[in-house]
């Protein structure tokens, strides 16, 4: 599909609405709370930097990835980034947006001198699972941890 004059950025404070309007389309919950924590935490921070991306077309915020690069946690010396969540509103689905923004993000990570970049993907969500193997991800050799607290 043409690029549709698509502009892809650093996330933005006035980003917020949007946000929150294309995860509830998608996720089909409202998360207003998880989002204001979250761009907060992108936002107002001194020691990390924003590589959060957003998909503009014709002046409207129409997908984003957020995620975090990490300079050494867990006492692991290498710098990481996570993608922690994606979304593209319902009407430019299957564009190629993702796509993009993905492309865009590990661009940009490699600037930032990321030696990787991970995720997590529920392991019955196989189309997500598809969309990032399409891309190059693969199983991690770390194993996600879970401890059941209530």
């Amino acid at each position: 599909m043409p690029a549709e004059n698509r502009i892809m950025r650093v996330l933005k404070r006035d980003d917020l609405k949007a946000v929150i309007a294309i995860d509830a389309l998608v996720s089909k919950q409202q998360r207003d709370e998880y989002y204001e924590r979250k761009f907060d935490s992108i936002l107002n921070t001194t020691h990390n930097i924003n590589s959060s991306i957003v998909c503009e077309i014709a002046g409207r915020v129409v997908g984003f990835i957020m995620g975090d690069v990490y300079f050494g946690e867990f006492g692991i010396p290498e710098t990481n980034a996570t993608i922690d969540t994606i979304g593209v509103h319902p009407e430019f689905a299957n564009r190629g947006v993702a796509s993009e923004m993905l492309d865009q993000f590990m661009m940009n990570m490699k600037a930032a001198r990321v030696g990787k970049v991970y995720t997590l993907v529920n392991w019955d969500d196989f189309a997500l699972e598809k969309f990032f193997a399409h891309h190059k991800f693969a199983p991690s050799k770390r194993v996600n941890l879970e401890c059941t607290v209530i």
